[in-house]
């Protein structure tokens, strides 16, 4: 049995930890969601995902760039 107490959602690598969080503040500006740093319990399932799955499908499109390019 795992230990609870652990967490799998680890900072690799600590320098990309605040171009992540700008990144997503600037998506959920762009689509809307009144995210804020800190506690956001106000915010429903929905908009918490659509912030997430933006970011993903942003990322995929600027990697698929470069790999045409290549």
């Amino acid at each position: 049995m795992s230990n609870t107490s652990s967490s799998s959602n680890r900072v690799v690598v600590p320098e990309a930890k605040e171009a992540m969080d700008k990144f997503k503040m600037e998506i959920a500006d762009e689509l809307g969601v009144p995210l804020t740093n800190g506690y956001n319990g106000n915010l429903t399932s929905y908009q918490n995902g659509s912030v997430g799955g933006y970011m993903v499908k942003k990322m995929i499109e600027e990697q698929e760039k470069k790999m045409a390019g290549k």
